[in-house]
């Protein structure tokens, strides 16, 4: 309602020889003069081509331990993993994941980047990838990203997320956060956070919704977001996080959302864990 009554403001200033001013900017980009499209492009490839290209230099993916970079034995956990997840959300039709742990320091954000370079080699599917751990800049670190914008600033209708996100290989965008925000938790809250990620599910059709969600029990930033998610993902780090905690924060989530699964993360001991040995490759 809101856009159509700017819409119609828009038209009678113009009328008048005057152009209304913005009220904000809508998640998705309004509608303008496109660039001629190539032969046998499709408007929603259109959409998905005016994402800023996202380029990963060699350290990094080193030292940031981006292991599903490229396919290979280190890339199976993760491949593993994104084909578990699109056969449950398949199953129950879910689309928005949210990808949770307990505390910090489990490696949930490692985790997500490396299910987002996964998806980047199955190209015949789309995903959106956002940081919605807004005391840090997780995702924009660990993929060696600078932004000048953050996911606060779409979510909040001060940049449309065609302008603000990047996008790996065609298929899967990310939107990054460039600095810690000052009121996460009534932002992550905030009804027009709802609208802005229909809108963005509306105008992309991502077939997948993934979010870096902040830690369960550290404060309240993801509790009521939470409810918007369909399922979410429990990361937990061997040897360090604890049964209890991770009883607590299952139980939590189980009052929010559906709970997808547990991964354990930063496992020593993996040696014939996926069914290949060594030599295989």
């Amino acid at each position: 309602m809101d856009r159509l009554q700017q819409a119609i403001s828009k038209a009678r200033m113009r009328r008048e020889g005057a152009e209304a001013p913005a009220a904000g900017k809508p998640a998705q980009p309004e509608r303008r003069e496109r660039k001629p499209q190539a032969q046998g492009l499709s408007e929603l490839d259109a959409r998905w081509g005016e994402f800023e290209p996202l380029t990963i230099d060699a350290k990094t993916v080193t030292n940031n331990r981006l292991v599903a970079y490229s396919s290979g034995e280190s890339s199976i956990p993760f491949d593993m993993l994104r084909t578990k997840i699109l056969q449950q959300a398949r199953k129950n039709k879910w689309k928005r994941i949210a990808i949770c742990s307990p505390e910090s320091g489990a490696g949930k954000t490692t985790v997500t980047v490396n299910l987002g370079l996964s998806f980047s080699r199955m190209r015949e599917k789309r995903l959106t990838i956002m940081d919605f751990d807004m005391r840090r800049a997780g995702l924009s670190r660990a993929l060696g990203q600078s932004t000048k914008t953050s996911m606060s600033d779409v979510l909040e209708r001060r940049v449309a997320f065609a302008e603000h996100g990047k996008c790996l290989e065609g298929n899967v965008v990310f939107g990054f956060n460039r600095e810690r925000v000052k009121n996460p938790s009534e932002i992550l809250q905030n009804p027009v956070t709802a609208q802005v990620l229909d809108e963005i599910e509306s105008y992309y059709e991502p077939d997948i919704m993934i979010f870096d969600t902040p830690p369960l029990m550290v404060s309240d930033d993801s509790h009521g977001f939470l409810e918007q998610m369909d399922c979410a993902l429990l990361i937990a780090a061997a040897e360090i996080t604890s049964m209890d905690k991770l009883d607590v924060a299952e139980r939590q989530l189980s009052e929010l959302t559906n709970v997808m699964g547990i991964v354990l993360n930063r496992c020593r001991y993996t040696t014939g864990a996926h069914g290949y040995e060594n030599e295989y490759y």
